[in-house]
């Protein structure tokens, strides 16, 4: 019955966007702390991927490390999420907004306890860019969360 149910709760945040779910994002879940979801929207010029986290979902701390340009943008495109820099206090994203990650910040996102989050993860080009997965985000810390 749990499973009937979750897919009915994907399916009616799918129709909540344009851009497709995707396939589960098995190279990642490593860094993920519950089930995500990847559609690559585009390969060339600068990467776009679409992911969509399942309720409680979220990845691990991260940087984007580069010596010039680099960092990352979130464009929120369905539900409700979560955007938090090391140090500061998390950030709710709603549908339409937008977050500017720049290199060297580090940094999580993921979804509210009760809501399906989507979003389009833009890759900023970048002289020696890389990613350093750290430490996941604690229950205790994301329990804070409203």
């Amino acid at each position: 019955m749990k499973k009937i149910a979750q897919n009915d709760a994907m399916a009616e945040h799918a129709k909540q966007m344009v851009f497709p779910i995707g396939a589960p994002n098995d190279g990642f879940k490593q860094y993920f702390s519950g089930k995500s979801y990847l559609a690559p929207i585009s390969k060339e010029q600068v990467g776009i991927f679409n992911v969509t986290f399942e309720p409680s979902c979220r990845n691990n701390w991260h940087i984007h490390h580069a010596t010039k340009g680099g960092g990352q943008i979130l464009i929120c495109v369905a539900g409700c999420g979560y955007y938090q820099e090391w140090g500061k206090e998390a950030v709710e994203m709603k549908a339409g907004d937008c977050i500017n990650i720049p290199a060297e910040v580090k940094h999580w996102h993921g979804a509210a306890k009760d809501s399906w989050f989507s979003h389009l993860a833009i890759e900023v080009p970048a002289e020696n860019g890389s990613n350093e997965w750290l430490e996941p985000l604690s229950q205790e810390e994301y329990n804070k969360l409203p």
